[in-house]
């Protein structure tokens, strides 16, 4: 049986400024199917995203923004 090395990659968000902008962050980008841990870091304006695998810019990024915010440049 194979099993996918876990990664850890940080994103940089922009637009949050409160407590419920990272309830919705982590919600959102917590319900990918390959995340296992979200951590957003609101002073940071990062959130942590830990996979079973590689998780990719675009999916993050789509989630970031069913949330209502975008990933930095």
């Amino acid at each position: 049986m194979s099993t996918a090395a876990s990664t850890t990659t940080t994103f940089a968000v922009t637009g949050m400024t409160c407590g419920c902008c990272v309830g919705k962050v982590r919600d959102k980008v917590g319900s990918i199917p390959a995340v296992t841990e979200v951590s957003v870091d609101l002073e940071g304006g990062t959130v942590t995203v830990e996979g079973g695998g590689p998780v990719d810019r675009e999916t993050v990024a789509a989630a970031v923004e069913r949330a209502g915010f975008r990933l930095a440049d």
